[in-house]
């Protein structure tokens, strides 16, 4: 490419954003990059068709088609997409996550810098078979050595990869949100609520993520509100969403899953209070932008939430203790308006965009041999 500063990014089903946090930053990062005179492509995943190559917003979107489906079908996109980037010759490659961390292997034999980010620890879900777990650890190892820089969404994180003999690869950086200072009630009538009358779920039906737990907890005495619990559920085909849902009492609302930006950040914003029930991984983005909306937070505790919320959150370990907890979120209004400005500063001082964007920019600008003035910003 004749853009000395020119980026593409993998691993991500594509943009504009439609379905998770990878997606959702990978456009954040992609428009801000462009602004500054980048040149930037994204791969997306399609279900057909041929390779075709469009421009959105400035930004370059490559559609690769996939004829497997499901996962071998993500691992044929993968793969795809990284015999399309060594081609297209980008100074920086920028894979998010490293479920596919092997063909990292091409970018090292034809000498192309590489930036992974790591994610987190999807070899510890419960949910995979001993095999997928297993070529999820071997990646995850592979990426810590193929990977000409590492990233860390979480400094727990970078503990852990540290523990991999590369520290000298790692930084910290984590996930950003915009503030959401107003929002239209409108949004809430389509699901028959009311402001600061709900508390809301935005999470994968997985047991990894305390559903049934917060869900029995909060049915466990009428509430006088309604649980709000975002996602796919098909209680017929799996039994934990059919455990999930034995789980509630009527006060709690399934509406499914919801992308639309808008919709979602009426919901957080209007909220009386947002359960997260996270046990592995890192900073999950459904909890930055919880902060970001002004969200009073409980979440499970562990060493991540706990550096993500920090002291603005309240924390449960089990199914007993998070009923106390809800007991006292949703029955002491003085304790949740507490809780929520300090969500809001959180917010301000880890997680605005421009930070965390600032942050790769001057990454990748290191990456493609360019000096960076001034110092980074640094998440510890």
């Amino acid at each position: 490419m004749k853009n000395h500063r020119s980026l593409s990014i993998l691993g991500t089903r594509g943009i504009p954003a439609q379905h998770g946090g990878f997606e959702t930053f990978a456009e954040a990062l992609a428009l801000y990059l462009q602004a500054r005179g980048w040149a930037v492509t994204v791969y997306c995943q399609s279900e057909g068709g041929r390779r075709a190559e469009r421009q959105w917003r400035g930004v370059c979107l490559v559609d690769i088609p996939s004829r497997l489906r499901g996962p071998a079908g993500t691992v044929e996109f993968d793969f795809r997409s990284t015999l399309d980037a060594l081609e297209r010759g980008s100074r920086v490659n920028l894979t998010l996550g490293y479920n596919t961390a092997i063909f990292g292997a091409l970018f090292r034999l034809f000498g192309r810098c590489n930036v992974f980010n790591m994610d987190g620890l999807e070899w510890k879900r419960g949910k995979w078979s001993p095999p997928v777990r297993a070529w999820f650890y071997l990646n995850e190892r592979l990426g810590c050595w193929l990977g000409n820089r590492l990233i860390a969404d979480n400094p727990e994180i970078a503990r852990h990869l540290a523990t991999r003999g590369v520290a000298g690869k790692v930084v910290t950086i984590p996930y950003g949100a915009d503030a959401v200072r107003e929002a239209p009630e409108s949004a809430l009538s389509a699901y028959g609520l009311e402001p600061r009358r709900y508390a809301l779920i935005v999470a994968r039906a997985e047991p990894e993520n305390s559903i049934r737990e917060m869900v029995a907890a909060f049915s466990a005495r009428p509430r006088g509100i309604r649980l709000v619990v975002l996602g796919g559920y098909d209680a017929a085909h799996c039994a934990y969403h059919a455990a999930v849902q034995a789980a509630a009492s009527a006060e709690v609302i399934f509406p499914g899953a919801i992308y639309d930006k808008g919709v979602l950040s009426a919901l957080r914003f209007h909220a009386l209070a947002y359960f997260h029930g996270h046990q592995v991984g890192g900073t999950n983005p459904s909890l930055v932008e919880a902060l970001g909306a002004g969200c009073p937070v409980l979440a499970h505790n562990n060493p991540y939430n706990r550096w993500v919320a920090g002291p603005a959150g309240l924390y449960f370990g089990n199914e007993e203790e998070c009923r106390s907890a809800m007991d006292i979120l949703i029955g002491n209004p003085q304790r949740r308006a507490a809780l929520a400005s300090a969500s809001r500063q959180r917010h301000m001082e880890q997680f605005t965009w421009p930070a965390v964007l600032d942050a790769y920019e001057r990454l990748l600008l290191e990456s493609c041999g360019e000096p960076v003035a001034g110092m980074a910003r640094t998440w510890v």
